[in-house]
């Protein structure tokens, strides 16, 4: 057993080592052992146990069912959307901004649920968090699908949201954990499908699932779904945390030798309240004094605005003005998932290819700047689908144009997402799920406020000005990509901008 325990030594990060901006301190990397026989840290770079050095299947498994859920809560964020109609007429209410609002509610609480589930999984482990979040999911899904009223739809829809934010919160932070940063951009595709795809084939699946069945079904279709994913996850998923997976190391290595003394190498010798005190503020603060968390978080909040807002619109343009059936409204909302999955085809494996050519010229040494070439792509393809999408509505041209222009917005959402998420990812490794949080809080504030000003927006300016004056301030984002790429590495460098975690 010593000598057992002397093969599980290694360094204790220093708390000033623990910076986000600058770069931070990965248990995962192989560090000079340290000499205190007391610290117990992984076996040798080989260790099976640290997730980095699993078997490829098990990876697979686990980034695909992570994938798998990150699918079904945004899919019910929209699913919901066709059907809205049919509630408002069953509930007796012609209130359109309130119809818009039990549609948005969802994302109301992706803003609130990342704030709590981020730290709790950077303090005891992802695993836990997405069990319990998934049968949470479910259970509030059977109570819209059983509410009484309105009031209770609203209240059940919200917390659905809360625990529906799980895998878009954690998802990035468990990729981290298990895949190196070099082949990370595949693996970050898979899963960056879910928020995109989800909320596109969402509304195909409802429109018609609701002409079939009524609105009721929508949700019970999504908790089934959530269901047969959560035993599947129940029976394949893993703990992927490293600091978890040391210090249950370290627990049993007390009760095996009595030795109390024992303590992890992630150990910083903070106590479960301050840590989570910390933990919860963390976000917030990266949100406030991180110039790239901020501006990264607002461009994505923006794009994700723009397409729940579109959403919205959708089914009032294509019945009144081409006369769709609810079943064919569904069916408009393809040209943004062909957009969105041609924009996946790209990024994904362009990001990586991107990664290992620039890393090679820098003489081996990658940054997380490398990921934003996608990103400036995704920068033009935005206002254009805008434009095509405002003014081909506005004209009354043929009904398959703004399709188009949905197809368009769609392929620069994806690049976008996928070059934001990856570059975070890269760049706050350990804290990789406060970081999303962050973005995942703002980006679902604006897409769930954005839709319910989107009717008077119409109603005022027409779709073509309309839509142009949300395309001009996607335009005036297009240097935030560029400039990050030029000083992204000396803005994290700059002490003023470092946001301290401790």
């Amino acid at each position: 057993m010593e000598k057992q325990q002397e093969a599980l030594v290694g360094p204790i990060p220093d708390k000033q080592d623990l910076d986000l901006e600058t770069g931070s301190t990965d248990i995962n990397s192989q560090a000079p052992q340290s000499t205190d026989p007391n610290v117990v840290d992984w076996d040798g770079p080989d260790d099976p146990e640290n997730p980095m050095n699993w078997p490829p299947r098990k990876k697979n498994t686990i980034v695909a069912l992570i994938s798998m859920i990150t699918f079904i809560t945004p899919l019910a964020s929209s699913v919901f959307a066709p059907a809205i109609n049919q509630v408002m007429t069953e509930f007796k209410s012609t209130d359109e901004q309130l119809a818009s609002f039990i549609v948005s509610v969802y994302l109301l609480g992706f803003c609130f649920g990342p704030l709590v589930l981020a730290p709790l999984s950077e303090m005891y482990g992802r695993l836990w968090i997405y069990h319990i979040c998934n049968v949470l999911f479910i259970i509030f899904n059977v109570a819209c699908a059983l509410a009484p009223n309105l009031a209770g739809l609203i209240i059940f829809r919200f917390l659905a949201g809360i625990f529906g934010c799980c895998p878009l919160t954690l998802g990035a932070g468990s990729i981290a954990d298990i895949i190196p940063q070099e082949k990370r951009g595949t693996a970050m595709a898979f899963w960056a499908m879910g928020p995109i795809i989800g909320p596109i084939v969402g509304p195909i699946a409802g429109g018609y699932l609701t002409q079939a069945k009524d609105w009721r079904w929508t949700f019970w279709v999504v908790a089934m779904l959530s269901g047969v994913i959560t035993l599947i996850g129940i029976a394949f998923m893993r703990e992927t945390y490293a600091y978890t997976i040391l210090e249950k190391k370290t627990k049993k290595l007390r009760q095996e030798t009595g030795n109390e003394k024992l303590r992890s190498a992630a150990d910083t010798g903070v106590t479960a309240q301050e840590l989570f005190k910390t933990s919860i503020i963390r976000p917030t603060k990266m949100l406030l004094f991180s110039p790239i968390i901020l501006l990264l978080s607002l461009y994505m909040a923006i794009i994700y605005g723009y397409l729940y807002l579109l959403f919205t619109a959708l089914p009032t343009l294509y019945a009144k003005q081409y006369g769709f059936s609810t079943g064919s409204i569904g069916l408009t909302y393809i040209g943004s998932g062909v957009g969105s999955i041609l924009g996946l085809a790209l990024s994904g494996g362009l990001s990586d290819r991107l990664m290992r050519r620039l890393t090679a010229r820098n003489g081996g040494e990658p940054k997380p700047e490398y990921r934003l070439p996608t990103m400036i792509i995704a920068s033009f393809f935005v206002p254009l689908g805008l434009f095509v999408y405002g003014w081909t509505a506005e004209k009354n041209l043929h009904w398959i144009l703004p399709i188009v222009g949905m197809g368009f917005l769609g392929f620069g959402m994806m690049c976008a997402f996928m070059g934001i998420s990856v570059y975070i990812v890269d760049a706050y490794t350990r804290y990789a799920a406060s970081a999303m949080s962050a973005t995942t809080v703002l980006r679902s504030l604006v897409g769930a406020l954005l839709p319910l000003v989107g009717g008077r927006m119409y109603n005022s300016l027409g779709y073509g000005w309309g839509t142009s004056l949300l395309a001009f301030i996607a335009v005036a984002m297009i240097p935030v990509p560029v400039i990050f790429l030029m000083y992204g590495e000396k803005i994290r460098q700059k002490t003023f901008f470092n946001v301290q975690i401790y």
